[in-house]
């Protein structure tokens, strides 16, 4: 059975063009820097973001750990906010790997406020009972769906500079927020020092990150991929299928973008939802949806060909891809409807 598949973006499948790049590429030992195709997508990615250099990885998280890792000293303080990706859903993994702690700060819908920022801002010089804080991590897109304004970015990063603190951008989904402020993916991402960003997420690769940033940082965290367990060998079968994402993906998001605001005024319709129309600004749409059995919900969907998530912290998430077509949504909408039809009954 063919399924309509909204839990997330990352569930989409390769192209048959990626299937094809995988199958012919030219590969070789990456762990000894001989994989051309590896080599290939590092240099582009670097390039695509305006940093001097790139390092592939398995997957986002690996890639946030990752910079952490490699930015921090042990026992350094992290500032980020309280909902962001790297808190709320990397396991407390900077806690294991990096032996940081984080300095969260509530913020406005995943926009921190700078003077809240410059505010937290410790030197374990100054007072021997502080840690120094040895990072600011930002997220754009954010993973509630919306996107931060370069403005904000812009004060964060220019506080960070000015106590020598380097700012690491979560940005899993980078293009999304490019493509919805219209601009190069190089004006965001000049407001840190250095990035993630994701190949699975949108762009329909099966698997991979990148992290970017300068030579040494790079460099520095290439010896800290192997010992975190992510030096892999003939890595390029998977390069393949991330090049033909940043090439030919990046510039068709809008589609998922217009087609989640459909989805979004559609759902507004129906009595029983609250949706906020203006935090839909990529391609996730959350919403609420008061009915007692949940699972009941995610069952019948998936009898009818849909994969949905069930809520998180009472907040239904329904995210649009590559896969999904506007046919798709209007059967997505009447089967929610019948759903509640049926239970008013």
């Amino acid at each position: 059975m063919k399924y309509i598949d909204i839990r997330s973006d990352t569930v989409t499948q390769p192209t048959q063009e990626m299937r094809d790049a995988m199958y012919n590429a030219v590969v070789g030992d990456d762990v000894y820097d001989e994989d051309p195709t590896i080599k290939k997508l590092e240099v582009y990615a670097a390039e695509i973001v305006g940093k001097e250099a790139a390092l592939f990885v398995p997957s986002g998280t690996f890639g946030n750990q990752l910079s952490i890792f490699t930015h921090c000293e042990r026992g350094n303080e992290v500032i980020l906010d309280d909902s962001c990706h790297i808190v709320i859903h990397e396991v407390g993994a900077s806690s294991v790997i990096a032996g940081v702690q984080l300095r969260t700060i509530k913020s406005d819908k995943g926009i921190m406020s700078p003077q809240e920022v410059r505010s937290k801002i410790r030197k374990g010089e100054e007072d021997i009972h502080f840690p120094s804080t040895g990072l600011i991590c930002l997220e754009n897109a954010h993973s509630n769906g919306r996107v931060i304004p370069l403005e904000n970015m812009k004060e964060i990063h220019e506080i960070a500079k000015e106590n020598k603190i380097p700012v690491h951008l979560d940005g899993a989904r980078i293009f999304n927020a490019s493509t919805y402020l219209k601009v190069d993916p190089k004006e965001i991402t000049q407001y840190c020092d250095s990035i993630m960003f994701c190949l699975s997420k949108g762009l329909c690769a099966p698997v991979g990150s990148m992290v970017a940033g300068s030579k040494s940082f790079i460099e520095k965290a290439k010896k800290k991929r192997k010992l975190m367990g992510g030096g892999m060998r003939q890595a390029g079968f998977l390069a393949a299928a991330g090049l033909v994402a940043l090439e030919k993906m990046r510039d068709r998001l809008h589609e998922d973008h217009e087609n989640a605001r459909y989805m979004g005024k559609e759902l507004s319709k129906i009595p029983e939802i609250s949706i906020n129309l203006d935090d839909i600004q990529i391609n996730m749409v959350f919403f609420t949806l008061n009915i007692d059995n949940v699972e009941e919900m995610v069952s019948y969907f998936l009898d009818k060909g849909i994969k949905i998530n069930p809520p998180e912290n009472g907040m239904f998430r329904f995210v649009t891809n590559y896969w999904v077509t506007k046919r798709d949504i209007d059967y997505i909408i009447k089967t929610l409807k019948d759903f509640l039809s049926l239970k008013a009954r």
